[in-house]
C-alpha cells in the first residue's frame, strides 16, 4: 500500500508515520507532514482540482487527510481581488488583495486550518478538542468542533476582545480565561495535552494543522490563471503562514501545475510584538522572545513557534520583514475599508501598513504583481476603532434638515481640506 504523506522531523528526518505528535524525541525539532509528490502526480492536477468543490477541499489531494473523509466544512477559496484604489494610494499598480476575511464558518483564515485539524482529531479517535488561541483560532475551533459533535476547550489570555471571546462561546465551547500572554496560555495548553487524552490543534495536532494554510497559496495560484505572484506580505505570528503558502508553491513547481519562478515573501508584524522581522532585520533564523504590546492580539505571539523557519523562509526569497505601530495599524484599517471596501481585523491592518512602507522604501518595485494577504474580519475587534468616528446629531424626519445637515458637513469638509493644505505648505 502506497503511503501518501507522513510525519517527519524537519532537522533530522526521522519518520513517525501517522500519529498526534509535533515534536521529534530525537532532536525536539518540530515534526511536518511530507507528501510522496510522485503519488500526488495523477490526483492533483489542473483538470480533478477544476472538477472538485468550491473550497479548500479541491486540493485534498495535497492535505493530511485520508482519501474516505467526508469533508463537513466549506473553508476556503476566498477572493482574490485586484486592489486599483489602495493602490493608487501607496504607489502600486499590480496589486491584489487575498481576502480571508470572508473565510467560512467564522470570517478567518483559521477556519482553513482547523478543517485539516479536526479532520485528523476524529482520525485519531479524540472526542475532546481545544486549543490555545489569540481570537480567531479559538472562533474557529469552536464552531467546527460543534458542527461535528466533538467537546471542546479552548484557553485565552483574560484581555482577549470581547467579540472574540462571544464569537468563541456562542458555539458552546468551554472557555477558559488565563492569566497572562499567549505564550503563557499555549504552555499551559501543552501540559494539558500530556495530561489527557485530548487533541490540541496547535499542540499534538500541529503539523496536520499547519498543512491548511497551504490552500492559501494554492488557491492565489489558481486564481492568478496558475502562475505565481512576484511577491507576497503576509502577517506573521506563529510564523507558519507564510511558511507553508511557500511550500504550497514549491509542491505546485514540484508537480508542474505552474512555472517555476522566483517568489519574494514579507512578512508584516506589529512593533509592539515582532520577533520574527527583528530576526530577519538583523540577518538571523534565532528568534528572541518578546512581551507582547499591542492592539494586533491576533498577531502577539512573544515566542513563535515557527519563527525561525519564517525568518529563514523571507531571508531565503530575497524578501523582508517590517512591523508597524498601533497608530499605523488604525490608519490602515480605516484606509483599506476606505479603498477597496474590505474591513479587516487589525492583523490586517498590519498586513496593509507594512505593504504601503515596503513600496515606500522602493523594496517592491510598483509593476511586480503583489498579493497582500488579509487574514480576518474586522467586525471582530471594533474595540480599537472606539471612538474614531463622530457620531452626528440626529434629525428629524424633513427635507429642511436635511439640507441643513447637508450644507454643515460640507462646510466642514471643505475647512478639513483647507486645514490639511495648509499644513502640507
Amino acid at each position: 500500500m502506497t503511503i501518501a504523506y507522513e510525519l517527519r522531523c524537519r532537522e533530522c528526518g526521522k519518520a513517525y508515520g501517522l500519529q498526534p505528535l509535533s515534536i521529534c524525541d530525537e532532536c525536539f525539532s518540530p515534526l511536518e507532514v511530507v507528501f510522496d509528490l510522485e503519488y500526488a502526480r495523477t490526483r492533483f492536477t489542473r483538470e480533478a482540482i477544476s472538477q472538485g468543490p468550491l473550497n479548500m477541499w479541491r486540493y485534498r489531494a495535497l492535505l493530511p487527510v485520508a482519501d474516505s473523509y467526508e469533508p463537513q466544512t466549506p473553508a476556503g477559496l476566498t477572493p482574490l481581488l485586484k486592489a486599483p484604489r489602495l493602490a493608487e494610494r501607496i504607489g502600486a499598480r499590480n496589486l491584489y488583495i487575498k481576502n480571508d476575511a470572508v473565510c467560512m464558518p467564522t470570517l478567518s483564515f483559521k477556519d482553513r486550518v482547523v478543517a485539516v485539524a479536526l479532520a485528523n482529531a476524529q482520525a485519531f479517535g479524540f472526542d475532546t478538542v481545544g486549543c490555545s488561541s489569540t481570537g480567531n483560532l479559538a472562533n474557529a475551533v469552536a464552531a467546527q468542533a460543534a458542527r461535528l459533535g466533538l467537546k471542546t476547550f479552548i484557553l485565552v489570555p483574560a484581555d482577549l476582545e470581547p467579540a472574540k471571546i462571544l464569537n468563541t462561546q456562542v458555539y458552546g465551547a468551554t472557555l477558559v480565561r488565563v492569566e497572562g500572554n499567549y505564550d503563557h496560555v499555549n504552555r499551559l495548553c501543552s501540559q494539558i495535552a500530556d495530561r489527557y487524552h485530548w487533541g490540541f490543534v496547535n499542540v499534538n495536532l500541529r503539523p496536520y494543522y499547519a498543512e491548511g494554510s497551504k490552500t492559501v497559496g494554492y488557491e492565489i495560484a489558481e486564481q492568478l490563471g496558475w502562475r505565481l505572484p512576484d511577491n507576497i506580505v503576509c502577517p506573521m505570528a506563529g510564523g507558519s503562514l507564510i511558511t507553508k503558502i511557500r511550500k504550497a508553491f514549491s509542491e505546485l513547481i514540484a508537480l508542474g501545475l505552474v512555472e517555476d519562478k522566483p517568489v519574494r515573501f514579507f512578512g508584516a508584524q506589529a512593533t509592539g510584538c515582532s520577533p520574527i522581522s527583528t530576526a530577519v532585520k538583523n540577518g538571523t533564523d534565532v528568534i528572541e522572545p518578546q512581551r507582547p504590546n499591542t492592539i494586533a492580539r491576533s498577531l502577539a505571539i512573544g515566542n513563535p513557534a515557527d519563527g525561525p523557519y519564517a525568518s529563514r523562509a523571507i531571508r531565503a526569497s530575497g524578501g523582508w520583514a517590517e512591523d508597524v505601530s498601533d497608530v499605523e495599524i488604525v490608519s490602515a484599517i480605516q484606509e483599506l475599508a476606505e479603498t477597496e471596501g474590505i474591513f479587516t481585523e487589525t492583523a490586517g491592518g498590519v498586513t496593509t501598513a507594512v505593504t504601503a512602507r515596503l513600496y515606500a522604501h522602493g523594496r517592491i518595485q510598483p509593476d511586480e504583481l503583489t498579493v497582500t494577504c488579509v487574514t480576518g474580519n474586522g467586525l471582530k475587534t471594533t474595540d480599537c476603532l472606539q471612538g474614531a468616528y463622530e457620531q452626528h446629531r440626529a434629525i428629524r424626519p424633513r427635507l429642511t434638515d436635511f439640507e441643513n445637515f447637508v450644507e454643515e458637513h460640507n462646510a466642514a469638509s471643505q475647512g478639513f481640506t483647507l486645514a490639511q493644505e495648509s499644513y502640507v505648505r
